[in-house]
Formats: structure tokens, C-alpha cells, sequence
């Protein structure tokens, strides 16, 4: 039986709808916003078998789609590690890899630190800021543009089209395209001037990838800077600010923080259990018709993942609504599987240098507005604050 889900109950709160669901069962037939069939999983055990199940492809090509399902990535981009399956999957994880191994996340933290302390340091006077705006959001897209190579003065530009992308205008689905066709051609004349011009950077690499060894195509390329580009920024900048906010929220834990009783490691993985800043996995296809947890799917149904509604699931972590840095990491935040996030790595890094920085150099940051006028961004596949107003 198909029942509403995406609606303005969800946006409103999504926690206590998800578990009005998953009261209900762990898997549900819906329709999405765009009213195409789709089958949601809100259980944790459910989910973890899903994130790491091959009948459950990210390709929609390999798989007979039903509906009339009409992705807004145009095909110029639709070749990244997020529409794959094995084995180009692999040929191209194990490429892109080489950028986030423990050694080279190791080696970034002294310029990340730097980075957050420019920030900070560059705060407009005054006792009250908003955090997103003045580290939250910058600090993760320097990150990344450093990264990759891509020049200051398009990093506004990608901040805006990201933010179309994840959280459309009302009755403008369209704009996402739009926004997407503009980072692919700025992207192809990153690309081109990078080959006229080879720099040290990640995106230089994957050129000489491209035109050396003959590693991945051309759509390749692009669409996987654009990849990395994407969920490299978003999903830091609200893991930051959802951290931040929690510890703002419950003022003993900042105290564990300041004090050095409590691992800001510990917090950041709670923050990424209790509110994930990406909410729902990447959209999977049914290869052939399957049964979860005794709801049928059929070959070609389009399958979401609800990972806010698994890492809040009862029947593995009692209380899930309390706030609780002592509990095991086991949240499903970056998935699970072949399909874990490569920068999985980089995210907690970033919120770790950023918390840290924050404490050191504002001990005394609190809350500038009620938490409950605060505004959340109207997205179903993001979970993070527009501002965050505090003293400090």
C-alpha cells in the first residue's frame, strides 16, 4: 500500500515522522515529490543489508527502471563513482582513492588548521556571527578547491549551484539542471586550462590520468571532479554546523569538550548519527524483484535508503534522540559497502579542526537565537541550517 511520506510533515520534522514509519514497518511504498514510485527504507538492519546488496544497482542503465524516472543530472555528468556498480566502480575508486588515504588526510590537517584560523581571524567585528557563514560553509569549500585546483573566484559560484542543486525553489525542479550545466562548463575550462597549464593538484592528476595512461574517459574526468567537487562540500559544511549546534545545545558535553574529558572525535560521530547532513542514500534500482524485510520491490523499483530514519532506529541505539558521544560509532552516516564514502576521511577531519579552532580561539560562544526559530534548509536529502546566529 502506497502511503505519503514526502511531505510537509517530513520537512517539518523528519525524526519524529521517521519514527512514526518505522513504528510502522521498515520499508514502505511512496511516491517522491515528483510522484514517481519509490520504496523507502527506514529500519537499521534493513538499510546496512541494502547499502551492501549488488541486486540494489546505482546504474539505472543496468537495471529495467519503471516509471517514467528522469534523473536531473545531465548525461555529461551521470559517469561518477555515484551512478556505478562494479566493475567500472572499481576501476574508478581505486583511482580516486589515492587522494584520501589516512597518510594524505595526515598531511592536509596543518593547512585545514591554517584555513580555519584565516577564517575566524577574518570574522566581521561585532559579538554576534552566523557560523555558517563564516566557517561552516567557506572552510569545507577551500578545502576542496585547494584540493582539486580550482581557482578563488568560481568558489561563490559553486556555493550557490550547490545549494540549487540539494534544495531547489518551489516549483523550480529545473533549476538543479540549470545549475549543473553551468558547473559542467565551467568545469570544462578548469579541465582545459589545466592541461594547457599543469599545477599540483588532485585535478591535474586525473588529467595526466586521462590523457597518459588512458585510466578513464573524458566523461569520466568531468563527472568525477564534479563528484568530488559536490559531495566534498556539503556534507562537511552541515556536518560542522550540525555539530557545533549540538554541542551549543547541550551545554555539558561543551564543557566535556573545553575541558578535554570528551573526544571531539566522540561528538563528531554522534552528530553524524543523530542528525546525518545527508539524509537519504543516493537512489538505487531493484536488478530483479526482491522481498525486504517482507515488502515486495519489483525489478527496475527505484529504492531510497533513509539513513537519518536507520541511525535513529530503536532497536539499535536505545534513546536515540539523547545526545550521546559514548556510543559506538555505528551509524550509517557515509553508507556502507563498496559504496562508503571516499571522503568519508576528510568530512571528520574538517569538523574536528573546525570545532577545535572554534573552542580555542571563542571559548565562550553561546547560542545567539532560540534554536527553534532557527531555519532548517527545505531538502529532503539534506539536513542542515541555513544560519547559525551565536555570541562569542
Amino acid at each position: 500500500m502506497t502511503i505519503p511520506i514526502f511531505d510537509d510533515a517530513l520537512m517539518a520534522d523528519p525524526h519524529g515522522r521517521y519514527a512514526e514509519l518505522r513504528g510502522a514497518g521498515p520499508v514502505h511504498e511512496t511516491v517522491t515529490p515528483d510522484g514517481e514510485s519509490v520504496w523507502v527504507i527506514t529500519g537499521y538492519a534493513e538499510a546496512r543489508i541494502a547499502l551492501a546488496d549488488p541486486r540494489l544497482s546505482l546504474n539505472k542503465a543496468n537495471a529495467r527502471t519503471r516509471g517514467t524516472y528522469q534523473s536531473s543530472m545531465p548525461p555529461e555528468l551521470d559517469a561518477h563513482l555515484l551512478n556505478l556498480d562494479p566493475p567500472d566502480h572499481t576501476r574508478l575508486r581505486k583511482l580516486v582513492s589515492k587522494a584520501f588515504t589516512p597518510r594524505r588526510m595526515a598531511s592536509l590537517r596543518p593547512r585545514i588548521e591554517a584555513m580555519a584560523e584565516e577564517l575566524l581571524a577574518a570574522a566581521p567585528p561585532g559579538p554576534d556571527v552566523d557560523l555558517m557563514a563564516v566557517l561552516a560553509n567557506p572552510l569545507p569549500m577551500n578545502v576542496i578547491c585547494e584540493l582539486l585546483g580550482i581557482p578563488v573566484g568560481a568558489r561563490r559560484d559553486f556555493r550557490e549551484w550547490t545549494n540549487t542543486l540539494l534544495s531547489p525553489a518551489p516549483g523550480a525542479a529545473m533549476d538543479s539542471r540549470t545549475a549543473m550545466r553551468s558547473m559542467y562548463g565551467y568545469l570544462l575550462e578548469i579541465i582545459r586550462a589545466k592541461r594547457e597549464e599543469p599545477t599540483d593538484d588532485l585535478l591535474t592528476a586525473m588529467i595526466q590520468a586521462r590523457d597518459e595512461h588512458d585510466s578513464l574517459t573524458e566523461s569520466e574526468l568531468v563527472s568525477i571532479t564534479f563528484l568530488i567537487l559536490f559531495a566534498g562540500y556539503d556534507n562537511s559544511v552541515h556536518l560542522i554546523g550540525n555539530t557545533i549546534t549540538a554541542l551549543l545545545l547541550h551545554p555539558e558535553q561543551l564543557k566535556g569538550v573545553r575541558d578535554g574529558a570528551l573526544a571531539i572525535r566522540d561528538v563528531v560521530e554522534e552528530s553524524l548519527r543523530s542528525d546525518p547532513p545527508f539524509p537519504l542514500s543516493v537512489r538505487r534500482f531493484a536488478l530483479e524483484e526482491l522481498t525486504i524485510a517482507g515488502t515486495d520491490v519489483p525489478a527496475g523499483g527505484r529504492v531510497w535508503i533513509s539513513l537519518i530514519s536507520a541511525n535513529s532506529d530503536e532497536a539499535q541505539f536505545p534513546a536515540p534522540r539523547e545526545f550521546d558521544p559514548s556510543r559506538a560509532p555505528a551509524h550509517l552516516a557515509f553508507g556502507h559497502g563498496i559504496h562508503y564514502c571516499l571522503g568519508a576521511p576528510l568530512a571528520r577531519l574538517e569538523a574536528e579542526v573546525a570545532i577545535e579552532t572554534l573552542l580555542r580561539r571563542r571559548p565562550k560562544l553561546k547560542m545567539a537565537a532560540s534554536f527553534e526559530d532557527m531555519q532548517w534548509w527545505p531538502s529532503f536529502h539534506k539536513r542542515g541550517l541555513q544560519s547559525l546566529p551565536i555570541s562569542w
